[in-house]
């Protein structure tokens, strides 16, 4: 049987007759490649494979750990840094200039201006025990750093675990020592930095490579039902003190500063007045005392002048006055004639010459 095969190749038509599936020939490659290109093109793509593994880049916020057959080798710094390729080394880059966060009892969904919290509830954290036998939901967040990029991959299994398991410990310990009233109240500050001093005090001795900056108690929220009401009329009722008490503060700051100054400026008017009463008191005292000494001298001759400057300045505003000496008789008659003088005065003066 006979059969007709057409290979297309390209704008060509090759045609055959009676050919079997054995014999089809291939077509031939359009240039010959000779072992010499070959094998320069197998080294540049090595060379292309070796040099790509043998750069990488590790971030201004970031430092890496180099390990060479699996062991620690070195840490380098931010930029372009070098390592042996095919495997023999292999890094891993840590944020070291990150401050990382951890919440505890609550999750955050949506990190932004407007935070999105998650609604599922975490009692398994935030449950805690008081000193006092009372249930209390505390929740906080832990801020930290990581300071040595060796320790924080090799000394501990589970570095997020081992974390999250030292803060609750330590937090539990510490609100397990206080009253709830302590806890919800003046004792809060307290527990943050006991917290964080005790936290880095047990990262440390584990050669965790980590520094905590940050303990922050967000929310601590008594048990639901009668003894939460309770609890919020306390606070309400403590808010209240604490608002009266600054009130009072700032009344007593305005009023007492004026007060003192207002006292202070009559402390000085009745020291000046003081003064000026004693220094005219000397001053009547020395003048006295020059009269003394010359009444001393001419007695008569000082009564009498005296007797003059007290009757001027006892009548010199007066008008229309006149004097009445006992040892004067006939005064009266004289007086009635100047009287009678003065009003004939105008008369004469009205006449003609």
């Amino acid at each position: 049987m006979s059969t007709l095969v057409v290979f297309h190749t390209g704008a060509s038509i090759i045609k055959g007759e009676s050919m079997s599936e054995g014999n089809i020939p291939f077509p031939k490659a359009p240039f010959k490649l000779r072992p010499k290109l070959l094998i320069i093109i197998i080294v540049a793509f090595g060379v292309l494979v070796v040099a790509g593994g043998s750069f990488f880049v590790v971030d201004q916020t970031e430092a890496a750990v180099v390990l060479r057959l699996g062991k620690y080798n070195r840490t380098v710094g931010p930029g372009l840094q070098w390592k042996m390729p095919l495997g023999l080394e292999s890094n891993y880059n840590v944020p070291t200039q990150v401050i990382q966060t951890m919440a505890f009892g609550f999750r955050t969904e949506r990190p932004g201006v407007t935070t999105v919290y998650s609604k599922v509830d975490y009692p398994e954290e935030s449950t805690m025990l008081t000193g006092d036998l009372n249930i209390v939901d505390v929740e906080w967040i832990v801020q930290y750093r990581i300071t040595d990029p060796r320790g924080w991959l090799f000394h501990v299994d589970n570095q997020q675990k081992t974390l999250r398991d030292i803060s609750q410990s330590v937090i539990n310990t510490l609100v397990g020592d206080r009253a709830i009233l302590d806890v919800m109240g003046e004792q809060r500050a307290s527990i943050e930095f006991q917290g964080q001093e005790e936290m880095n005090k047990i990262f440390s001795s584990y050669g965790l490579g980590l520094t905590i900056t940050t303990v922050k108690l967000r929310n601590i929220i008594p048990p639901t039902g009668t003894v939460k009401d309770a609890f919020e009329d306390v606070n309400r009722a403590v808010q209240d003190m604490n608002r009266l008490i600054n009130e009072g503060k700032e009344a007593f700051n305005t009023q007492i500063p004026k007060a003192r100054g207002e006292a202070e400026q009559v402390i000085q008017q009745a020291r000046g007045y003081a003064s000026e009463r004693v220094n005219r008191s000397n001053g009547d005292v020395a003048r006295f005392r020059d009269v003394l000494n010359e009444y001393n001298a001419e007695p008569g001759t000082t009564r009498t002048r005296l007797y003059y400057e007290m009757v001027e300045a006892i009548f010199q505003d007066k008008k229309g006055e006149n004097l009445i000496d006992r040892a004067l008789g006939n005064f009266i008659p004289l007086l009635n004639m100047q009287s009678g003088s003065r009003a004939s005065a105008p008369a004469a003066a009205g006449g003609t010459p």
